[in-house]
């Protein structure tokens, strides 16, 4: 395949993962005019990937002139494919234990590209008030309690070639800027018996996690929540994330 080929191919997928998100935003109907709009493209551009996608059965016109939104078909392909991720199905358990005991947000995270934490999956608490993101949500490694701990899984050269270079992108007062502190950072937390980031990233918003080995991979686990709530709470709620993971990494 020729380069301007693989370029266009990967456009046009990029395209396709856009207009999913532009309807998940919007949450009604769009006219191509206005997705367009929302994509910052072409209207003929998009009438042809709706076009595709309405063929396919994952787009449908809801009536002449009045806008398309996505079929069921979307939701059945992604159920189908949730119910078969072996990490998932092996930790969903506890997961859902660790939401009811700690009664805050619990994520499995991995690393991602780049400098990134990848959400893998995301029980939010039953809080009116609480720490709220999506699966598939990244994060900085540097200024997250994931990414600490699977940090934590590597070796300093290694975590050096992960970081990229100094300084690490500052989001308030308390983000963790280089290498030496956040280095320091890890080896406090290994004693310790968690991971934090106590406002690092978001104002008033914590979280501590704890590493996991599953099925030969590197992931972690974290509890989040508002920073009034984690932090009375960071030696009990650490106590309930170790046994959590150790309890994992001890399963077939």
């Amino acid at each position: 395949m020729s380069a301007p080929s693989a370029n266009s191919s990967v456009k046009t997928a990029l395209r396709v993962i856009e207009i999913i998100e532009v309807f998940a935003r919007a949450g009604k109907p769009l006219s191509l005019t206005e997705l367009a709009r929302e994509l910052n493209a072409p209207v003929s551009s998009c009438l042809a990937l709706v076009r595709t996608l309405s063929q396919l059965g994952y787009l449908y016109e809801t009536a002449p002139r009045q806008g398309y939104y996505p079929t069921g078909r979307l939701q059945a392909m992604s159920q189908r494919i949730a119910r078969n991720d072996p990490i998932l199905d092996k930790v969903a358990p506890t997961l859902e234990a660790l939401r009811h005991s700690s009664s805050e947000t619990v994520v499995l995270g991995k690393l991602g590209s780049k400098d990134f934490v990848v959400y893998l999956e995301v029980l939010p608490s039953v809080h009116p008030i609480c720490y709220v993101a999506d699966p598939g949500a990244q994060r900085h490694l540097h200024c997250n309690s994931l990414g600490k701990a699977l940090l934590s899984m590597h070796s300093p050269s290694e975590r050096a070639k992960l970081l990229g270079k100094e300084p690490f992108k500052q989001f308030n007062e308390h983000t963790l800027t280089t290498f030496e502190a956040l280095e320091q950072d890890i080896q406090r937390s290994n004693q310790q018996g968690w991971f934090q980031n106590l406002g690092e990233s978001m104002p008033d918003v914590g979280g501590i996690a704890w590493p996991v080995s599953l099925l030969g991979g590197q992931y972690a686990i974290s509890i989040a929540g508002p920073l009034y709530r984690i932090q009375p709470q960071l030696q009990n709620l650490a106590q309930q994330l170790r046994v959590a993971c150790q309890s994992l990494s001890q399963r077939p």
